[in-house]
């Protein structure tokens, strides 16, 4: 019998941001799927609640959600308050996402590699360790929710894509296509969303590629089928509807970077104690509930990567904004 040991920044199922009603996850997770190519996959979605992973991908949710010292943001309210500026710039763009069409969706892995390729998601699924993580999201817009996503490690991705010794940084892209996310056909945006790590970032055990969430195929406004999650960063930095992944040894402009460097810079780490130039980021508001919190240093994940930041310039390290 195998053992796993859950690790220390494993948020416990008590503090999920939960649905109203919830499925038991052995049910749906066995029946998931994206596309009838992805049903047929071993390993992939549809294969979960059998994947080795620091986590138990199997328990029954009816009983998950004890007191977890806040009220519950319900599933229905973290899926129809989102932001993806391709569909538009109000929360509300969940119906106009669903035009984005995920099935045969491909990743591009270009750079400093030492073969460039690309992949469809069916078939990177087949290949990753799947896990369920309980992790916190921090919006730069100070609120916050929990959410369970499911998905593989980004250094599982970085593996494959096989980078070389020059590759310093991570470059990633949203897709690019006006026809169906109107928002880009305004040239004031510099589309597609861009974003990146340096290569100690997105190796860091907590670098999450998520392809699923609350046990389903992950919705279309949550950024389908694959983004990123970077839990003790700001949002903005967890790129979604990923197409193109580029190693490189030239830090990346990311987009909000592009747009305002003074308000939205490339670290973008967590940090209560320096304010975004417009607003405080002391505290946060949970989604769902009328309570304030006290945000923490890396969203309460510093024990895991606060030594990434340690040697960088003293401006940098004390701010994380620029």
């Amino acid at each position: 019998m195998h053992y796993h040991r859950r690790p220390g920044w494993a948020l416990p199922e008590s503090a999920v941001t939960p649905e109203s009603v919830f499925l038991n996850r052995r049910q749906i997770l066995a029946g998931m799927g994206m596309g009838a190519g992805l049903l047929a996959a071993p390993g992939a979605l549809r294969a979960m609640p059998q994947a080795e992973s620091a986590f138990d991908p199997m328990p029954d949710l009816h009983e998950a959600f004890a007191d977890a010292g806040m009220p519950p943001t319900d599933e229905a309210l973290t899926s129809t308050y989102n932001n993806f500026y391709e569909f538009g710039s109000s929360k509300r763009i969940f119906e106009e996402a669903q035009k984005l069409e995920t099935d045969g969706w491909t990743i591009r892995i270009t750079g400093e590699v030492e073969e460039e390729m690309e992949i469809s998601v069916e078939d990177l699924l087949t290949e990753m360790p799947m896990e369920e993580r309980i992790v916190r999201l921090r919006c730069v817009e100070a609120w916050s929710m929990v959410v369970p996503w499911i998905g593989f490690p980004m250094s599982a991705l970085i593996e494959k894509a096989r980078p070389l010794s020059s590759a310093q940084y991570v470059k990633m892209q949203t897709f690019m296509n006006p026809d169906v996310a109107t928002e880009q056909r305004a040239s004031w945006w510099p589309w597609p969303y861009t974003e990146g790590l340096t290569m100690d970032e997105a190796k860091n055990e907590l670098s999450f590629m998520v392809v699923g969430a609350y046990g389903k195929v992950l919705h279309k406004q949550f950024g389908a089928p694959i983004r990123l999650h970077t839990p003790w960063k700001y949002g903005f930095k967890s790129i979604k509807s990923i197409d193109h992944i580029e190693f490189t040894s030239e830090r990346p402009l990311s987009f909000w970077e592009e747009l305002a460097e003074k308000e939205y810079g490339f670290w973008a780490n967590v940090n209560p104690e320096v304010a975004h130039p417009r607003w405080s980021q002391a505290e946060e508001l949970v989604l769902g509930t009328e309570e304030k919190i006290p945000t923490q240093l890396y969203n309460g994940y510093g024990e895991w990567v606060a030594d990434m930041y340690a040697g960088l310039p003293e401006e940098v390290g004390e701010r994380f904004w620029r």
